[in-house]
């Protein structure tokens, strides 16, 4: 059968089946997929039954939001930056080729003065959005748009987006919607700062469209669905109002438009960022491969819409485009709608140009007509507009305010907009909240064990505890005898189920393990015990990325809050130089009001103040929203902040570097491929980092090999690792442990195998392993010292981050603290560098004279 004639066979449900499915959608059940493939397939009265059953939980979520009776709009124009694309959809007439274009006498993407002049009509028409529309990455497939780009100043379509994004915001006040398609991690985080919202429509989750050759999707890459369900899923990571839907008619079967939905509910109630979903019918259009195909019919819409407002429930914002219902207006309005979506009394639907908009006037009527108000909204729903941080970023607030009603989030009537500034802050960082936090986490603690938006702030938790309560426990392979014997002569060459079983070791295997390892570190470093005296300043605690392990972070309005002023951060790293550090590690929140550039002027602040301390700052995680924030790459960004005077970086934010655990552990960081990135960038700049691994909350020995794997390979082509740093996992107040998600940090036998596995798979690459004595205390540090580890690290003078999460071994050891800690594991003990070189005579004397910590005296600038 060909792919796009699913229906040709397709099972009529039978008269009970459907009876059933409309009878529990009635009683307010929840549906199955099964169900609601059945109930895709209502007509005549029993569209109605269900259309009545729609229609009650859409009116009770449109009560809940605080707008009964109103059906919104958005007033808009539209911006059809460029008809090329990588992707041939068989039903496509907006997307076209070079050769058109030119013989149109119209150029691979509109220029600047196109777009503005677009927008600049739309604005003086009251319309407040600017919906982009374009192909996927057209330089990919088209030499003309690379070359375009190329001789424009643009580095990748994205950057030429974000470019016309920001002047329309400055010149005309419109508010960007953008939908450039299949969109990275990364790229959202590029792009977020410009636009309110964004979309992308996942249109079906029938795989085989995309695989058979003759399928719609076939020969477009970003069509496949798990592509397009990872962008939905990335999305709501990054807290960014996104727009999705789904297209009916084009050979799916009612199962697989079922199952669309669902995968759209899934993604929605996980990361509650699904602001509104399409249901749009299939339109066939001339000179395209499926203009035979027949249209999708109003009573099929209707029934999907209806499926929809049951499957998705009565939060999820429905749309069905007015200008594809031919005059169903009230048959749409009574399926479940509450939106018509973008209309424009200016431009075409460029997608669908034979299909005029109805007039705005019209629109009311016709939505009167059915008994509902209608009232303009904005690209960014009012949710989302009364939510604010993180889902609106700073940068957009003036923009959006200027056009919101403070009281509903919807349109303000009446009002133009005007193009304001966007840009970053120009007033210098400035300190603000508990910045006495690093001294009196030890004294007072933290305020509470939590922050009061817990049950929000980190998605779904159900959904969390579902995903690990389902996964089975693993069994590891045995021949610890064996595998003991390879490590002992040549633990490079250990198979992945040797180093399984060895992670399971236990008892005398255990201590066999450690006392290999022990010896393989001794044939590698020796048994000087190294330390570094230096300094933490987490300069911010303000963050809104959603990591879950983290009880650090804080909203800008909460009691334990703060952010140092650039100021207080030099003073700080003077303070230390004076105590005999050579380092300063900085790292901190992702502050949403903190621009990409603050970076470059913490590091720049502290090399004035102290020329020759190391600077040894700033997470991949920061690297990667230091880029964002300025448009830059990451390799320009850490070019810049290495002429601002960063050192070297640390190889934090790096949790578990398997996406599967990272998605349990954090809402919204950086996935594994990033973190990848940046640290090979940096090594590749010349800019060293650390390596680390939490562990002992979701993860399984099998994600440690694979996670020490990866740093192994790392190591060989980059060789820029100083170091990797075992991190326990703190569970105390860690959200994911709260939630009941995470177990209670690892045992003392996972902490000695973990740290002894470290120094066989990473041998010989990586000959430096450390132990934290922050997490585990110096007796447990002492204990790693006699299983693999040569290093504890630093004397931090200040700590906040595990002290937070509920540690409770103290913000500071003095040098004579961590050398007592060498000589309990029988071992003599050496200051180091931060790249493990010999100290300077002059810094290790001013390190002994104070005993490497600040005196109780020592001014602390507030």
């Amino acid at each position: 059968m060909n792919a796009v004639e699913p229906f040709a066979n397709a099972p009529v449900p039978t008269t009970s089946s459907m009876r059933r499915a409309l009878r529990r959608a009635r009683d307010g059940v929840a549906l199955d997929r099964a169900e609601a493939a059945v109930l895709l397939q209502a007509r005549g009265d029993d569209l109605s039954d269900l259309c009545g059953s729609a229609a009650r939980v859409r009116d009770a979520g449109l009560a809940e939001a605080g707008r009964p009776g109103v059906v919104t709009y958005s007033r808009k124009v539209f911006i059809p930056l460029t008809r090329l694309c990588r992707d041939r959809c068989h039903y496509c007439t907006f997307v076209t080729v070079p050769g058109k274009l030119r013989r149109a006498g119209e150029g691979m993407f509109l220029s600047p003065d196109e777009v503005l002049d677009i927008a600049r009509a739309g604005a003086a028409q009251g319309c407040k959005e600017a919906l982009f529309t374009l192909g996927d990455r057209p330089e990919d497939r088209w030499p003309e748009a690379r070359e375009w780009l190329d001789a424009h100043g643009y580095d990748d379509t994205l950057s030429y987006v974000r470019a016309m994004a920001v002047r329309v915001l400055e010149e005309t006040g419109l508010l960007p919607h953008l939908n450039p398609g299949v969109l990275s991690w990364t790229d959202l985080q590029r792009l977020k700062p410009v636009a309110p919202s964004m979309g992308m429509m996942l249109e079906t989750t029938a795989e085989r469209l995309w695989s058979d050759p003759s399928g719609p999707h076939h020969g477009s890459p970003d069509k496949e669905p798990a592509v397009r369900l990872r962008v939905l899923e990335d999305a709501g990571r990054s807290s960014v109002p996104f727009t999705t839907g789904v297209l009916i008619g084009i050979g799916e079967s009612f199962g697989e438009r079922a199952d669309a939905l669902f995968e759209i509910r899934r993604v929605a109630r996980e990361f509650r960022g699904v602001q509104e979903v399409i249901v749009q019918n299939f339109r066939a259009k001339p000179d395209t491969a499926m203009r035979g195909m027949p249209d999708a019919e109003l009573e099929e819409l209707a029934a999907a819409i209806a499926v929809a407002r049951l499957v998705l429930g009565p939060s999820v914002r429905l749309q069905a485009p007015p200008n594809l219902v031919d005059g169903e207006y009230a048959l749409m309005i009574g399926a479940g709608i509450d939106d018509w979506g973008g209309v424009s009394p200016l431009t075409p639907d460029h997608v669908n140009p034979e299909r005029p908009w109805p007039h705005i006037d019209d629109l009311a009527a016709r939505t009167a007509a059915a008994g509902f108000t209608l009232r303009e909204r904005l690209t960014i729903y009012p949710e989302y507009v009364r939510r604010g941080e993180p889902w609106l970023d700073p940068r957009l607030l003036p923009h959006v305010a200027a056009l919101a009603d403070p009281e509903t989030g919807l349109a303000r009537e009446g009002v133009l907009p005007v193009g304001l500034p966007w840009q970053e802050p120009e007033e210098p960082q400035t300190g603000s909240g508990r910045t006495e936090l690093f001294r009196t986490i030890d004294t007072d603690g933290r305020t509470g064990d939590r922050r009061a938006d817990f049950e929000e702030v980190y998605g779904d938790w159900e959904v969390l505890r579902e995903r690990v309560g389902n996964a089975v426990p693993e069994r590891l392979p045995t021949g610890v005898r064996a595998a003991l014997a390879v490590a002992a002569d040549a633990p490079e060459k250990l198979t992945d189920d040797q180093a399984l079983a060895l992670f399971g070791a236990e008892g005398p295997a255990l201590d066999a393990l450690c006392a290999i390892a022990d010896a393989v570190r001794r044939d590698t470093v020796g048994d000087t015990v190294t330390y570094c005296v230096t300094r933490n300043i987490n300069f911010t605690n303000v963050c809104y990325t959603g990591c879950r392990f983290c009880a650090f972070a804080q909203r800008r309005t909460d009691a334990d809050a703060y952010t140092l002023s650039l100021e207080q951060v030099a003073e700080r790293a003077a303070q230390a130089w004076e105590v005999g550090a050579t380092e300063v590690c900085m790292q901190g929140g992702i502050h949403p009001d903190l621009p990409g550039t603050a970076y470059f002027d913490i590091a720049r602040a502290v090399k004035e103040r102290v020329p020759g301390i190391h600077v040894h700052a700033f997470s991949p995680m920061e690297v990667v929203n230091g880029a964002t924030r300025t448009g830059l790459s990451i390799r320009d960004w850490l070019q810049r902040a290495k002429e601002s005077g960063l050192d070297s970086i640390p190889g934090t934010a790096a949790e578990i570097l398997d996406d599967d655990v990272r998605w349990v552990l954090t809402k919204g960081k950086l996935p594994a491929s990033a973190w990848v990135d940046v640290v090979t960038t940096a090594h590749e700049l010349g800019i060293r980092s650390s390596s680390t691994m939490m562990y002992g909350h979701v993860d399984t020995p099998r994600h440690w090999l694979g996670h020490l794997r990866l740093l192994a390979e790392i190591q060989q082509r980059t060789g820029g690792f100083t170091e990797f740093v075992t991190l326990p996992f703190v569970h105390t107040n860690a959200p994911v442990y709260l939630a009941g998600v995470a177990r209670p940090g690892p045992t003392a036998r996972d902490n000695r195998a973990v740290v002894a596995m470290a120094r066989l798979l990473l041998h010989p690459h990586i000959p430096n392993i450390q132990t934290s004595w922050v997490k585990l205390g110096a007796d447990g540090a002492a204990d790693m010292l006699r299983s693999g580890a040569n290093d504890l690290g630093g004397t931090l003078m200040e700590e906040t981050i595990s002290r937070m999460a509920g540690s409770s071994y103290g913000s500071y050891k003095s040098v004579r603290d961590l050398e007592a800690i060498a000589e309990a594991a029988g071992r003599p003990a050496r200051q180091r560098t931060t790249t493990y070189g010999e100290v300077p005579a002059e810094r290790r004397a001013a390190a002994l004279a104070s005993d490497g910590h600040l005196p109780e005296l020592l001014p602390v600038l507030d």
